[in-house]
């Protein structure tokens, strides 16, 4: 069993270790509200390159019917 150690601080430093710790929680806090932003953008372009993907394939279904009328022969 390790026995239990007393920490002695100077007041102005416990002062400044309790400001430091405020700073990096709101630190933390503002890196998950980005990151929540940045989620959303995300989500937003996989969504607008999941339309693109879907119009591409409209067009390339098109094409295909297209060259298959214009080209193949008829009987």
């Amino acid at each position: 069993m390790q026995k239990e150690k007393n920490v002695f601080v100077k007041i102005e430093e416990y002062n400044d270790i309790l400001d430091i710790i405020a700073l990096i929680n709101e630190k933390i806090k503002d890196a998950r509200i980005i990151l929540g932003k940045i989620n959303d953008l995300k989500n937003q372009e996989d969504s607008e390159l999941e339309t693109w993907k879907h119009s591409l394939d409209d067009v390339e279904r098109k094409l295909k019917y297209i060259n298959q009328t214009l080209f193949e022969p008829r009987f």
